[in-house]
Order: C-alpha cells, then structure tokens, then sequence
C-alpha cells in the first residue's frame, strides 16, 4: 500500500516500555491522527519512524519500502519528512532562508558533493520551491524577515513550508498548532488538507481535538504506549474507552 506502515514497533528506554507492539496504516492522500495524553509515546513513535530512536523490535515502511534499518537521513531521503514540537529554525536566517534549507538538504543528501556547490538550475528549482511553499502558506510577504523576529505561529508556518518545499511523500507533524490563534490553526489546517490533496500523505499528533476532528479522516490513539482504539475521527472520538483514557472519566462534551 502507499503511505506509512508501522508493524508491531516496541521501543524500550530501559526498564520502560514507552511503545508497546504498535502497528498501525497512514494513507498517502489524506491526514490520519495519532492521539492519546500527554506521555503516551506518540512522540517516541514518530521517533521511531524517522530512526532517530532504536527501535526493540517491528518495522517501518513507506510506500511498501521497509525503512528500519535506514538512518535518519536515509529515510528523509526516502521521502520521511517531519516536524517538531519545538521548532528548529535559524534565527539569524531569513524566512526564505530558512524554508530553502529543506530542499537544499534533501539535494545535497542524494548528492554528497552538492554539499559544497549547485548549479544554476539546481538553485533555480530550490529558489522555486520555497517561494511556491510560502505562497501556500501564506508566509510570502515575510520572505525577507529574519526567523527571530516572528511570532511563535508565524515560525509554525516557516517550519510547515520547510517541509512542503521539501516535496516529501509523507510529513509527520508533531503538535504543529501549538502557539497558533485560532485563525492560524483554521489556515493551517487548509494548507495541510490541500497538501494531501496533491498526494502527500500526513500523521499528525495534535492535542486541538476542533483541528483532529476538522481534517483527520481517520485516527488511532495511544495510551501508555499501547494502541487502544483506531477508526473514523468522530467515531473514534465518541468512544468512552477513548474520552476516559484521552480526557479523563469526566469528559462532558468537549471532545
């Protein structure tokens, strides 16, 4: 199948097993949602998935590729992007400084020699990339700002366009709307929905149950490491099981 599949993945910092025999599908084409509360391995399986964290047993694949015993850079290659609860840009870089870090990376990781120099046309397709991913992020007019001058979500959309610009099979974006107002959230939500619709495939850890349900098709929750529960958003989210482990056993109607 197309997209990303983890197959039984335990990872163990010790004697804690943070992720327990966690299998689960995230479609190309459409934004699946990985849920739980705070502590309960979502970020440790996103970590597994990239490589940056060694993984006790399962595997990772993209695209029918298995990735498990790639580095992390092998895997970014191999079209694995991601985001990060905190932000990683250069604050002394300008925005299209910045979001052009993400396909000159890409580059010169299948051309270790590009590293050192690009050609023109090379620089022309990376110039390109960035200015149509701030166009869709709505982030072009602040192309020459340097990154420590913005507000925590304006540095949310460089990061995203970071991303885009990095032309990516599948982006896994961790908690991306923190910091965001609620109209940031709504415009970052769109430019995420439009980027599935061009075939990128997305896994999103998000605590903003409005932006779970508004563009997550499917989700799969997490707690204390172990998957309990996976299936359409609003089906998913109504399910006791899943308001007591996520919320609490008094929920009320806030999810």
């Amino acid at each position: 199948m197309t997209g990303l599949h983890l197959s039984g993945i335990t990872v163990r910092f010790g004697g804690l097993v943070a992720v327990s025999n966690v299998s689960l599908d995230a479609p190309r084409g459409m934004v699946t949602g990985l849920i739980g509360p705070n502590g309960a391995g979502k970020t440790t399986t996103f970590n597994a998935c990239c490589g940056s964290v060694p993984v006790e047993s399962g595997q990772v694949a993209l695209d029918g590729r298995d990735l498990s015993h790639l580095s992390p850079a092998a895997r970014a290659r191999a079209g694995l992007g991601r985001t990060f609860q905190r932000m990683q840009l250069c604050d002394r870089l300008n925005v299209a400084e910045n979001v052009a870090l993400g396909p000159e990376a890409r580059a010169s990781g299948h051309r270790p020699w590009g590293q050192l120099f690009g050609t023109p046309t090379q620089q022309r397709g990376v110039t390109a990339a960035a200015h149509e991913a701030m166009e869709r992020c709505g982030i072009a007019g602040m192309a020459a700002i340097n990154a420590g001058e913005l507000s925590t979500g304006q540095r949310r959309f460089v990061e995203l366009a970071r991303a885009l610009a990095s032309d990516f099979r599948f982006l896994l974006l961790d908690e991306p709307s923190s910091g965001l107002d609620v109209a940031e959230t709504e415009r970052f939500g769109e430019t995420v929905v439009t980027a599935v619709g061009d075939g990128v495939g997305v896994l999103l850890v998000e605590h903003d149950m409005a932006l779970v349900r508004r563009i997550c098709e499917q989700v799969w929750v997490l707690d204390f490491g172990e998957l309990i529960a996976s299936g359409p958003t609003a089906t998913v989210l109504s399910s006791p099981e899943v308001r007591a482990a996520y919320l609490g056993t008094d929920v009320g109607a806030s999810v």
